[in-house]
C-alpha cells in the first residue's frame, strides 16, 4: 500500500513539475501547498494533500473529486430505491 502511494505521488509530481521546471522542488511544493490553501509549515504538508492537489489542480472548479465521482448517482430516487434493496444492481 505504501509503495503504491509513493509511486502515485512521484508520477503526479513529475507530470506537474515538468510544467514549472524553473522552480526548485521546495519552491514547487510551496506553490502546491499555497494552491491547496495550506498555511502551516511545509514540513507538515501530508502526502494526501499533495496527491489531492496534484490530481485536481488541472481540473475545473466544478469537476467532481475522482474518488467521489464513481459513487455519484445522478438520480436521487434511484439511489434511494437501490439503498432500500428495491432495485438490484
Amino acid at each position: 500500500m505504501q509503495c503504491h502511494r509513493i509511486e502515485e505521488l512521484m508520477e503526479l509530481l513529475q507530470q506537474e513539475w515538468l510544467a514549472d521546471q524553473d522552480l526548485s522542488l521546495m519552491a514547487f511544493l510551496d506553490k502546491i501547498a499555497n494552491e491547496a490553501g495550506f498555511s502551516q509549515p511545509l514540513r507538515e504538508l501530508s502526502d494526501d494533500v499533495l496527491i489531492y492537489q496534484l490530481k485536481m489542480r488541472s481540473k475545473g472548479s466544478q469537476e467532481m473529486i475522482p474518488g467521489l465521482a464513481k459513487d455519484c448517482v445522478p438520480d436521487f430516487k434511484e439511489a434511494l430505491l437501490r439503498a432500500r434493496g428495491i432495485i438490484k444492481d
